[in-house]
């Protein structure tokens, strides 16, 4: 299972460089990380998804908790969270289907930020999972490029929990 950790850490040199050696002496990989400041001057915000079972998960939070600099550690997994990914795709493209490529980028509410005679580049920002989809839509295309921010996300202070309710959307 993917878990998401945010960490709230001082802004000093070097902190990232100790959490990312800790994942490695343990042998974790981390499939996404995403670093910028807080609402908090001094402070940054470090959110990682990390593969692993919860057990494995709660002992490297233990962990990152003894490092120097880390102030808080939250796995929000299991949490309502607002989750977000920038990225930017570019993509093959020709004068017979660059208007199906742009009815696809409209239904992502993609915007177009780049075009050449044999290209378009598209700017996507939503959860990773509008970024997996839009992807396979324009695979068909021939993908030329993809950069990708890592996931960013904040806890829900609502509390509602948008997988629950995309589930009850399913039903009806």
């Amino acid at each position: 299972m993917k878990h998401t950790i945010s960490v709230l850490v001082e802004d000093e040199a070097g902190v990232l460089t100790r959490i990312a050696g800790l994942f490695a002496r343990r042998g974790f990989n981390i499939e996404s990380l995403a670093v910028g400041p807080t609402e908090q001057v001094g402070v940054s915000r470090i959110v990682m998804v990390v593969p692993g079972d919860d057990d494995t998960i709660e002992q490297l939070t233990k962990q990152l908790h003894k490092l120097i600099n880390v102030i808080k550690v939250t796995d929000i997994t299991k949490i309502p969270c607002v989750e977000r990914e920038l990225m930017l795709v570019k993509v093959s493209t020709n004068s017979n289907n660059r208007g199906e490529l742009l009815q696809v980028a409209q239904v992502f509410r993609a915007r177009v930020v780049d075009i050449a005679e044999d290209s378009l580049t598209l700017e996507v920002v939503g959860d990773p999972g509008k970024m997996v989809a839009i992807i396979s839509m324009v695979s068909k295309f021939g993908i030329k490029e993809i950069s990708r921010t890592g996931k960013i996300a904040l806890t829900r202070e609502s509390g509602v929990n948008t997988e629950y309710l995309k589930s009850l959307e399913t039903k009806v």
